[in-house]
């Protein structure tokens, strides 16, 4: 069942390896090359077009929307959960 934005009151946040598994598979990677500070263009390898689809589940799944200066200033895993925590009410 996906999370629609109104259901985002709902939504928990994402432990660090939960992400890891969403963003891997949106990757076809390995989780295990998917590590907390491995960054996302230089070392995973990932272009504007995966990037962009990364964004779109994330604000699907999780019912947030991230502006463009907030995006350019993610390229881990790590910071991109720290943006989810800051866009997901707490419970």
């Amino acid at each position: 069942m996906s999370v629609t934005p109104q259901d985002a009151a709902a939504t928990v946040m994402p432990s660090l390896d939960e992400l890891r598994g969403i963003v891997a598979e949106i990757l076809d990677a390995d989780a295990a090359d998917v590590t907390d500070d491995a960054d996302f263009m230089a070392d995973l390898e990932v272009d504007s077009l995966m990037a962009l689809e990364v964004v779109v589940v994330l604000e699907k799944r999780f019912g947030v929307k991230f502006s463009e200066s907030e995006l350019r200033q993610v390229t881990s895993l790590r910071q991109a959960h720290q943006l989810l925590d800051r866009k997901i009410p707490a419970l």
